[in-house]
């Protein structure tokens, strides 16, 4: 056992000489640039508060784990090729390739982390559309992602221009065999350009059973949530083939009834109709730029019939029904103050006397 210790103290006297000293010295090195990192970093971030800018602070942010990962990491690299250097004797050449993948994943790390910090700002601003920031925002994490991973694979000494003509051809037959998640990917993209609608707008369509409240657009399928708030999970290829439509865009909601008053009334037919449509021309709540009709239409069966047609100011669903019945209750009122009234299916039976009958009925006597 003393042999043991012996050995491996030796051993470590004998090494230490060699690449323990400089291990040691990055280490400490390293350290007291993180501590400085840490330091101008929290100086930064006191003055990038006092600015009235805020994108400052979302790339201080997008910086911080990511330059304390590199601090760490780089002197690590190092120190391991002095130890792999002293144990095999060579050079280590594959290092220098370590290093650069590691700097082109903190590249990409601090991309992705902005992209992130900025799409949430704007989207917690409520400045913008959150589709099309959603969208922009899913372009940019692919294209720098594809960009970083085509980079380290030519530090790993690969050919982009034989890379590239290799991705045409398995492109193909990837195209081929993934042909459905292809047209979700483009149906996606259609979206986004096209953006029939996007996130928060009530949709339906006549061709499918699809109504409800658009959740999330995905580059495979968008997420819909029903008014029962079931959600559902529509793939996106569907909507190049259907129609779609969205109540969210009306710029009005309409009013389209049919009213019958009694027979009886017929001679106050004219002075509620003028009376309604008079009313509709002054309340508040609707628009009277709109097509406005009060008209007499058709003699029922057991009514006459005048129908209301028109345009509300509102488009939200709730105060439209508030609105519709506030207009009704108001029509109910001037059929009262004309002493009228709604007519209620009635049916109106006429017997006569069969006087064949009534002679027979005399001759018996």
């Amino acid at each position: 056992m003393n042999d043991l210790i012996a050995q491996i103290q030796t051993y470590m006297n004998t090494h230490n000489n060699e690449w323990g000293y400089n291990v040691l010295f990055i280490t400490i090195a390293s350290f007291f640039a993180w501590i400085a990192w840490r330091i101008i970093q929290g100086r930064l971030t006191v003055l990038a508060e006092k600015t009235p800018f805020h994108w400052d602070d979302l790339l201080l942010d997008a910086l911080k784990a990511p330059v304390s990962t590199l601090i760490w990491c780089w002197p690590a690299t190092v120190s391991l090729g002095f130890v792999l250097q002293d144990q095999m004797g060579a050079k280590i050449n594959w290092l220098s390739t370590l290093k650069l993948i590691l700097v082109i994943s903190i590249f990409v790390w601090i991309t992705m982390r902005l992209i992130n910090n900025i799409e949430g700002y704007i989207l917690d601003s409520k400045k913008r559309d959150e589709t099309t920031v959603q969208a922009i925002a899913k372009v940019a994490r692919l294209f720098f992602l594809v960009i970083g991973a085509l980079t380290i694979m030519q530090a790993f000494g690969l050919s982009l221009s034989g890379l590239l003509t290799f991705g045409g051809v398995g492109g193909l037959i990837v195209g081929l065999a993934a042909k459905d998640l292809l047209s979700n990917f483009f149906g996606g993209m259609m979206i986004y350009f096209d953006r029939p609608f996007k996130v928060g707008d009530w949709i339906r369509s006549p061709d499918r059973n699809i109504e409800g409240t658009v959740e999330r657009i995905g580059w495979r399928m968008t997420i819909i949530r029903t008014f029962d708030k079931r959600p559902l999970y529509v793939p996106n290829s569907v909507f190049s083939n259907i129609v779609v439509e969205n109540p969210s865009r009306m710029l009005n909601r309409r009013i389209y009834e049919t009213i019958g008053l009694r027979y009886q009334d017929a001679d106050k037919l004219d002075d509620i109709v003028n009376q309604v449509k008079e009313m509709l021309e002054n309340h508040p709540d609707i628009d009277a730029k709109q097509t406005l009709i009060v008209n007499f239409n058709a003699f029922g069966n057991s009514s006459l019939d005048f129908f209301i047609y028109t345009f509300t100011r509102t488009v939200n669903w709730v105060r439209f029904h508030e609105v519709k019945q506030d207009v009704l209750l108001q029509v109910l009122d001037i059929v009262k103050s004309n002493s009228a009234d709604i007519a209620y299916p009635t049916q109106t039976l006429k017997v006569e006397p069969q006087s064949h009958g009534l002679e027979l009925s005399h001759q018996d006597r």
